[in-house]
């Protein structure tokens, strides 16, 4: 059987599985239900799809003002150097 890969599910199978554990340890330990790993995966896709995206776009942000402002520096080092 192919397995589909949703667009919202950015996590690698390993990653994925371990979400799920977590999840299933998060409702055991700190509300004291026991879920499977069905309603776990079901709740791991909700999170994802409800904002995947926006956790994405923050990261992606992140980096272009990390990178901004590294060469922002570069440029004032460059410049220090012309200037001798």
């Amino acid at each position: 059987m192919t397995k589909v890969k949703r667009s919202w599910d950015m996590l690698d199978d390993e990653k994925r599985r371990a979400t799920v554990t977590a999840i299933i340890d998060f409702f055991e330990c700190e509300r004291n239900e026991k879920i499977g790993v069905v309603a776990a995966g079901e709740i791991l896709d909700f999170m994802l799809q409800t904002f995947g995206s926006d956790l994405y776009n923050k990261g992606v942000e992140d980096s272009v003002d990390f990178i901004k402002k590294n060469f922002e520096s570069l440029e004032v080092d460059m410049n220090a150097v012309l200037k001798k």
